[in-house]
């Protein structure tokens, strides 16, 4: 096994965006809530072996900071405030709030603390167990491999995409959590820069940053799940969590995660004034037909138009899911498409791992992801999670 005398992550902006968008928004609203979140695999990958080397890791990044340049760089946008930023400048990593052990082959992670601090976890453990495993098991590849792959992917995307008229297609990167390194995820998204002129940003702001790229995100799960206990209604927490994003951000950033509970319970609070005031909503679990379908007709049944707002897909998304979305929808709706695992970590025989970290608490009380898609729902408490679906009016089957 491979050990590292260098810290992996090597600035504290190689993370998603969302994260710096929802910590700013928990640092003026939620300043003492304290959440705990734990680390899944979802796959049958054996884990424990790097809990070590990733705990060196771990430590390395409590030196990090937002260099001068770096903070010039966050006071460029609109929507982050000087107060944040000034907190953010003198945030550092707490290692003591991530506890991990290999409990018999199996990695586990538990994170607690302040929710504005925990928050920045997640994006870079599941970066560095991706990096560590991928390092480990194929030492050989290196970024040449995955930018021979890509090359061939666009060959093929412009073959079979030559009759049609691609002038409304947007396609950014998403693939920080589990790229194969980050090596191979800046290569990507140089080549992609240079070469794809339907690119047009990363979720990554360290790569934005330094590529002079938009940087684009919008929020994750977590925001909705930990309304579901700061909520004082949980029948209103998706309300709650809309309202105060809605409240932090104005016009900016306003695109709505839909899946934290399902798409049928989002759409019934996603009404008339939420509709208005976001410019659109993202797809990340379940049939994205049926999803585009839905938002689609609930547009339209409230009067709006269509090409007033955005579907973002970001659902376990290739180049060939891509093109069958944009045939169905580019010409009802604007459609943006966030791509993964299948650009940093699609490589010839190298197998992605499918990791995620998940809230499980707030305020100590169990909080629920439920999804469109089976197997995907997790919560640790199933009273909770029957309580939650019986006001929702959710089935538990299949899920």
């Amino acid at each position: 096994m491979k050990y590292y005398d260098y810290p992996i992550i090597k600035t504290i902006l190689d993370t998603d965006v969302y994260k710096f968008y929802m910590q700013q928004a928990v640092f003026y609203n939620y300043e003492d809530v304290n959440v705990a979140a734990e680390f899944i695999c979802r796959g049958d990958n054996v884990l424990g072996c790097y809990s070590d080397v990733l705990l060196e890791q771990i430590s390395m990044m409590q030196t990090l900071a937002l260099s001068d340049e770096e903070y010039i760089y966050m006071t460029s946008f609109p929507f982050f405030k000087q107060e944040y930023l000034h907190w953010l400048r003198n945030f550092r990593y707490n290692a003591s709030q991530v506890k991990i052990k290999n409990h018999q082959g199996k990695l586990n992670i538990q994170i607690t603390g302040l929710w504005k601090e925990v928050i920045l976890w997640e994006v870079p453990i599941l970066a560095l167990i991706s990096e560590i495993f991928h390092n480990d098991l194929s030492s050989e590849v290196t970024s040449q491999n995955a930018i021979k792959h890509l090359d061939y992917k666009l060959k093929n995307f412009f073959y079979f995409t030559k009759s049609i008229d691609l002038s409304r297609l947007k396609i950014v990167d998403f693939g920080t959590r589990r790229r194969f390194s980050y090596d191979v995820q800046y290569a990507v998204v140089t080549r992609l820069k240079e070469k794809f002129p339907f690119f047009i940003g990363s979720s990554n702001y360290h790569i934005s940053r330094i590529l002079k790229l938009s940087p684009i995100g919008t929020q994750s799960h977590e925001w909705f799940q930990a309304h579901q206990q700061i909520s004082s209604n949980l029948e209103k927490s998706q309300i709650l969590a809309l309202k105060t994003w809605l409240y932090q951000y104005n016009n900016h950033l306003n695109i709505a995660l839909t899946d934290s509970i399902n798409m049928d319970s989002f759409l019934r609070d996603f009404n008339l004034y939420f509709t208005s005031f976001y410019q659109g909503i993202r797809h990340d679990s379940g049939d994205p037909i049926k999803w585009g379908e839905k938002a689609l007709k609930h547009y339209e049944k409230l009067g709006i138009d269509p090409f007033t707002k955005t579907l973002l897909f970001s659902d376990n998304l290739d180049f060939k899911k891509i093109i069958s979305l944009y045939k169905k929808f580019s010409n009802r709706i604007n459609v943006i498409f966030g791509i993964g695992t299948k650009l940093t970590c699609d490589i010839p025989d190298v197998k992605p791992l499918n990791i995620v970290i998940k809230l499980v608490k707030c305020n100590g009380k169990p909080v629920a992801k439920l999804s469109d898609s089976p197997g995907k729902t997790f919560c640790l408490d199933q009273k909770f999670l029957k309580y939650l679906c019986k006001v929702f009016n959710v089935s538990l089957k299949n899920r």
